[in-house]
């Protein structure tokens, strides 16, 4: 079993990183760039990086010539700070400093994904983004509710995909990208093509990206044959028949398609005023959920059947943007927007005949008004959000004999809304030369209403309604130390309003286990302090670290709960423990970050990245302190990159440290079927390593050939909390022409 090395360990917990692999956007390494002239789009505007007390990782599209990440979720989880878990392929759920799913935020152009019907559990929904379109992507480490509201516990991922470019002339400006990709572990096939027409005061971009994967090969060395898909359900003559897999190391099933399409408009009246229309369109296709089909019952496979139906995301999104200096401000953005979600889940217990089936819709409105305005000699940032999400649900049971269909119990209360509206302001003063004092409030006010159809579960309710006010708030200071370094001091706090998904899901969580509505749930809130530094030691050597630490109060958690005065129901033909989603928690985060970076010649860079983290969280029912379930093990990776005139090359290794059976989360612990298990037969996470190769050229004429063999020595290993075990020796060859 793999384990970390000491020094590994030493270097994790001494420091921490600020920047991230995929900061190295460009020909020139950023990394050594002047600290003043790295520019993020933190406070919704565009600031200096050293004036900002937050660490934050910054993601550029240039690195995606040379990396070819297969998803949005992959091209974040190439970073150190970012750990990608796994249920299918068809997924990606980032873990920020302890936190996950709906803990985290999602937001695209100014617009945040997270809605109504966000779970703990882990997402997919990052996906939906077609990382072929980001331009650049910020991952803001840490609370950022003051700024985005509910839900920015962990982190912020803010992506920005490509602004339509208009023409410096009176002639017509044609420019676009076309890409073929295909990689050997799932036989990948990827096209892509944007469009982008310009003129003076008019500009038109389109974009259109499909693929299409196989089942998934997992790596051939190492790791436990527990790993391996020896069997599989296939129906056969109308009846479920348990196949033996001639190929094990073929994931079955884990296969899906996904289509993605982008158009925007964009018209510029005067040079001060900038309006956009943009419509986004992301398909994922049917999606087996393979962790779910590897459960057992009685020694044989539970499930014929545990798809995700076809998630579908639509947005309509309109930005108005004013750049011209009035009373209130000096630049205000407003933006008008639109999303309709859908999502569904259909699955089948083996030699059953009954299908079930749920279906969800939601409509989500936004407005978002954003302001910039320099004060004396501060600058103001101030805006307010409001968003609305109505939410409708269903489910059937279908005999797939006889065909009869049934409805019965809904995840979600159909019909239920959410309302959340936020008023914001956050300043920046220099106190001198090199200080800068970031102070921010934001008061926000929720409202959840569901009335509860009463049909299949007898509830001690019919109706809830939850209205709660929050008020939050940070302070932070930046010091730059000269022209080779800053530091940067920050405390916050945050907030998350409990959303549909939290009070009224019903849904069999785990085997055995039914969740239910409650109707007593709270906002859980968070206190977050963390320090941290950037110095260039010499003009050819960077570190950058920090240290940060979390509290979680009135945590909302699962935990045993008593429905009707009974702890157990008849569910869908079984009988299951009841629980519900409670503010029966606190937890406690801590961790460190490491970067180092060396200029070792002309051409020749290498970076070393680590990130480890910690916590707890009570465990009010054994009335102990239990593992966090989502601080992944120890991270570590190191990059050597090599570029010379059109080519540019990259050897890279990536690593993960081993959680043992006693530092494994209660919630892990029963999911047996995707952990490896020790010499008493208890589940854990072994630790990891892979290398990896990339390289690419780049012709005249725009023209770039792409080549990396990712998991050179084919091992086999499964990432922390995931489902589907990692690619196995995995060959991506890419094709990309720009005119």
């Amino acid at each position: 079993m793999f384990r970390m090395k000491r020094f590994a360990w030493v270097i994790a917990v001494i420091s921490g990183m600020s920047g991230n692999l995929a900061a190295q956007t460009s020909e020139k390494d950023t990394a050594f760039s002047d600290l003043d002239t790295v520019v993020i789009s933190f406070n919704q505007w565009e600031q200096k990086r050293n004036e900002v007390p937050n660490r934050i990782l910054k993601v550029d599209i240039r690195d995606n010539v040379l990396r070819n990440p297969q998803t949005a979720a992959d091209m974040l989880g190439q970073s150190a700070g970012v750990f990608i878990q796994k249920s299918q392929q068809a997924g990606g759920s980032p873990m920020i400093r302890g936190f996950a799913a709906n803990r985290v935020l999602i937001v695209a152009d100014g617009v945040r994904m997270n809605n109504a019907i966000f779970r703990s559990g882990n997402l997919q929904n990052i996906i939906s983004i077609d990382p072929h379109v980001v331009e650049n992507a910020e991952v803001i480490l840490g609370p950022g509710t003051i700024l985005y509201g509910s839900d920015a516990i962990g982190g912020v991922m803010d992506f920005h995909t490509f602004t339509p470019r208009l023409s410096s002339n009176d002639s017509l400006q044609i420019r676009g990208h076309a890409l073929l990709r295909h990689a050997t572990a799932n036989r990948e096939r990827t096209v892509h093509a944007d469009l982008n027409l310009g003129g003076r005061k008019w500009s038109w971009l389109g974009s259109f990206s499909h693929s299409d994967f196989d089942d998934l090969r997992m790596g051939g060395n190492g790791g436990q044959d527990r790993y391996l898909r020896p069997r599989y359900v296939s129906v056969i003559n109308g009846k479920d028949s348990v196949m033996i897999n001639d190929e094990p190391l073929i994931q079955r099933f884990t296969g899906y398609r996904q289509v993605n399409t982008l158009q925007k408009v964009r018209f510029r009246p005067t040079g001060y005023l900038d309006l956009q229309y943009a419509y986004t369109l992301a398909f994922t296709g049917e999606a087996p959920r393979y962790d779910r089909l590897l459960q057992t019952r009685q020694g044989s496979l539970r499930f014929a059947e545990w798809n995700y139906a076809p998630m579908v995301w639509q947005m309509h999104r309109l930005q108005w943007l004013h750049n011209r200096k009035t009373r209130l401000y000096d630049r205000s953005r407003i933006i008008l927007a639109v999303q309709d979600y859908a999502e569904g889940r259909y699955d089948r217990s083996l030699n059953s005949s009954a299908r079930n089936r749920t279906n969800e819709r939601l409509m989500g409105w936004h407005v978002h008004w954003d302001n910039q305005k320099n004060i004396y000699r501060g600058t103001l940032h101030y805006g307010l959000e409001w968003v609305r999400d109505r939410v409708h649900s269903s489910a059937t049971a279908e005999d797939i004999r006889s065909g009869m269909i049934r409805t019965q119990q809904s995840r979600y209360p159909d019909g239920s809304l959410a309302m959340n509206a936020g008023l914001y302001g956050s300043y920046k003063q220099p106190l001198a030369k090199r200080f800068f004092l970031n102070a921010g409030v934001r008061l926000n006010h929720g409202l959840l209403r569901a009335d509860f159809d009463q049909t299949f579960l007898r509830l001690p309710f019919t109706e809830v309604r939850i209205s709660a006010g929050t008020l939050t708030g940070n302070l932070g200071l930046s010091v730059i130390t000269g022209s080779t370094g800053s530091l940067h001091m920050n405390l916050s706090s945050g907030f998350r309003m409990p959303n549909i998904d939290d009070l009224g899901k019903t849904f069999e969580s785990t085997p055995g286990r039914l969740t239910v509505p409650n109707a007593g749930l709270r906002p859980e809130y968070v206190y977050h302090g963390e320090v941290g530094f950037v110095q260039r030691i010499t003009e050819s050597f960077r570190i950058e670290g920090g240290f940060f630490f979390t509290l979680l109060d009135d945590a909302i958690v699962r935990r045993p709960f008593r429905f009707n005065g009974r702890d157990s129901l008849d569910y869908q033909g079984s009988r299951l423990a009841v629980e519900a989603l409670r503010n029966a928690a606190s937890a406690r985060v801590w961790g460190s970050e490491l970067s180092a970076s060396a200029r070792l010649m002309k051409g020749l860079t290498f970076r070393m990245d680590g990130v480890w983290t910690r916590g707890w969280e009570t465990d009010d029912v054994r009335d102990a302190r239990v593992p966090l379930r989502h601080a992944p093990p120890l991270q570590a990776a190191a990059i050597l990159k090599y570029t010379i005139r059109r080519l540019r090359m990259e050897l890279a290794w990536n690593a993960n440290g081993a959680l043992r059976a006693d530092e494994m989360p209660p919630t892990e612990m029963s999911k047996p079927e995707i952990y490896a298990l020790d010499a008493a037969g208890r589940p854990f996470a072994p630790g990891w390593q892979t290398l990896v190769i990339r390289s690419a050229y780049t012709f005249e004429r725009g023209l770039t050939l792409a080549a990396g063999l990712e998991n050179v020595t084919d091992q086999r290993y499964r990432s922390y909390s995931s489902g589907v075990v990692a690619p196995g020796r995995n060959l991506i060859v890419s094709l990309r022409y720009a005119f």
